[in-house]
């Protein structure tokens, strides 16, 4: 068995729209970056990828590469799971929070864990997302940006 931690933190501007967990959000802000920015998917993708010990998101997919441009991060996520299941582990479970102030995320966690569950293959009860505010502290309370951390636990497959 082995652990894995994964933070990501991304911008919230006007123009841009609000990824999630693998789906869209209805928001006046998006999160800035060079793929579609999904913080989520993003933070789970760090910690898959420490679990197995092959580096980190940014070395996998740099932001540099105008191949992750606008990317959706489903496919980092498909990718970074090949990347795992290739050194011979299998997802047991996730467990993630997001820090936001707004939108309210509850509404839209059963279609995160559905989105997640379909890239990975695992069941959606073994997909936890919580999110909280920060009460109006710090630039995630002023709405300026947002951040996501993520816990994977894997299992070695048999050999």
């Amino acid at each position: 068995m082995r652990i894995g931690s994964g933070v990501d933190f991304h911008q919230l501007t006007e123009g841009r729209d609000l990824w999630i967990g693998g789906i869209q959000i209805p928001h006046h802000k998006g999160a800035l970056g060079h793929s579609d920015a999904d913080v989520l998917l993003h933070a789970i993708c760090d910690a898959l990828l420490g679990a197995a010990c092959l580096g980190d998101i940014g070395h996998h997919f740099p932001d540099t590469s105008a191949e992750f441009h606008n990317i959706d991060s489903k496919i980092l996520l498909a990718r970074t799971h090949q990347l795992v299941t290739t050194a011979g582990y299998r997802v047991v479970n996730i467990d993630s929070t997001l820090c936001l102030q707004a939108p309210k995320i509850k509404p839209y966690i059963p279609g995160m864990q559905a989105a997640i569950s379909g890239v990975l293959g695992i069941r959606q009860q073994d997909i936890s997302i919580k999110a909280t505010t920060t009460e109006q502290l710090g630039f995630v309370g002023r709405e300026e940006g947002l951040v996501a951390y993520a816990t994977v636990l894997l299992e070695e497959l048999p050999a």
